[in-house]
Parts: C-alpha cells; sequence; structure tokens
C-alpha cells in the first residue's frame, strides 16, 4: 500500500510542485489550499505524513498543528516554510514538528527528509507493535492497516476504527450511538444515518462476496461481532 501524504500550501503553484514530484517518488497525495477539511481528512483517511505551510489564509499552520497534538493526532509533521529564522524554527518543532525545510526549497532535499520521518515513524511503529485479530481478520494498531486473509483490505482510517472497535467489543451487540461516541471526533454534528453508510461501506470492502458476515446488522439495536 503506498503512503499517503496530505500537503497543506496556499500557493496552488507550490501545491502542483510538491504533489507532482510525491507522486513521482511513489507516494499518494492529498492536497489542500487552507486547513478547512484537513480534520476531516484525517479522521477519514489513514494519512503517514502531513506537509504543511505556516502561513496560510485561515490559521498559522503551526497553531493548527498545535491543536492537533492537543487531541492526541500523532501523524508525523514536516513544516515547509518561509518563517526561516532561528527562533521561528524552534517554534515550529516546540508546536509539533518532525522536521522543517524553509523556502526556497530544493525538492530532491523535500523527498529525501520526506523518506527519512517516514522510515523513522515506521521503526517506532514496529518498536510498540499491538495486532487485533478476528478470524482471519489482522489489523495492525500502529499502521492503522488491515489485513483479510494476509491481503490487504485498503480500509479508510474511520473504517479502520470502526472495525478497531468492533473486535474489542466483539460478542456484544453496539448500538448507533455507542460508534458515535466512539469513532468520530464530534458525534453532535453526525447524523445516525452517518453510522449505516461507515458500516455498509466497512461490510464491502472486508466481505465483497458476502460469505463470511462477519458483521451482523441487528435490526432496531445495531451492529454485532460475533
Amino acid at each position: 500500500m503506498k503512503e499517503l501524504i496530505l500537503v497543506v500550501e496556499d500557493n496552488p503553484d507550490i501545491l502542483e510542485l510538491l504533489e507532482y514530484n510525491l507522486l513521482s517518488a511513489g507516494y499518494e497525495t492529498l492536497g489542500f489550499l487552507n486547513t478547512k477539511n484537513v480534520k476531516q481528512a484525517l479522521s477519514e483517511e489513514k494519512i503517514d505524513l502531513i506537509i504543511m505551510d505556516r502561513t496560510l489564509p485561515d490559521i498559522e499552520g503551526s497553531l493548527f498543528i498545535e491543536m492537533l497534538r492537543s487531541k492526541d493526532i500523532d501523524t508525523p509533521v514536516i513544516f515547509l516554510s518561509g518563517k526561516n529564522s532561528v527562533e521561528e524554527i524552534k517554534d515550529g518543532f516546540l508546536k509539533g514538528a518532525d522536521d522543517y525545510i524553509t523556502k526556497p526549497f530544493d525538492i530532491g532535499e523535500l523527498i529525501l527528509r520526506v523518506k527519512a520521518v517516514l522510515k523513522r515513524y515506521k521503526n517506532d511503529s514496529k518498536n510498540s507493535l499491538e495486532i487485533l485479530k478476528y478470524r482471519d481478520i489482522h489489523l495492525d494498531l500502529n499502521l492503522h492497516s488491515v489485513t483479510i486473509d494476509n491481503r490487504d483490505a485498503n480500509l479508510t482510517k474511520l473504517e479502520t476504527s470502526l472495525l478497531q472497535v468492533m473486535i474489542l467489543n466483539k460478542g456484544k451487540v453496539l448500538d448507533r450511538e455507542f460508534l458515535l461516541k466512539n469513532i468520530w471526533s464530534d458525534p453532535s454534528n453526525i447524523h445516525e444515518k452517518t453510522v449505516n453508510v461507515a458500516i455498509k461501506r466497512l461490510k464491502e470492502k472486508i466481505d465483497p462476496l458476502r460469505d463470511k458476515e462477519y458483521i451482523r446488522t441487528i435490526r432496531g439495536v445495531g451492529y454485532l461481532l460475533p
């Protein structure tokens, strides 16, 4: 599975340059001109790395990362910024950066730093590896990856979290309110039908032939992993 890098850069030309070169280097990308939809992307996708500008139209980038860190979101971050004084770089690291690149930048150096941060993060994850198992499903809690019968399931981060909660509570019928509270970061703004849609997509991905019946729907009550 290719690593997914989220890029936040308010200059469209620089964003296009970054995405093109990251794709050429073998990564998948999600590009944003501001932070408006970044939290949603982090909740729904398995993001391996964030490349973040600091001078953005909606919020200073390091303040946004500091906010993510306060919510225990530990996705590695590289700041790519025109803020290049010693104090500004120190401030970036204090607010949660794993690396810091100043503009103007060399694209080759950036790719090497991306590889280094991802490698370091993978090594850290391996040192605290934890696997959840259910039948032929293996869920890696650190890498947020799922294999079924030794094949990648390619779940989104939301779907992986949903499967994790269900495995941890196997044998129990989980109602929609429980799932909302334990998976969505702001359940007050999420309709209960969202749970139905998420479960439906998860079932389609982990059981495309519909012959394993991992998840049972208990009509009028909720969902069960027997």
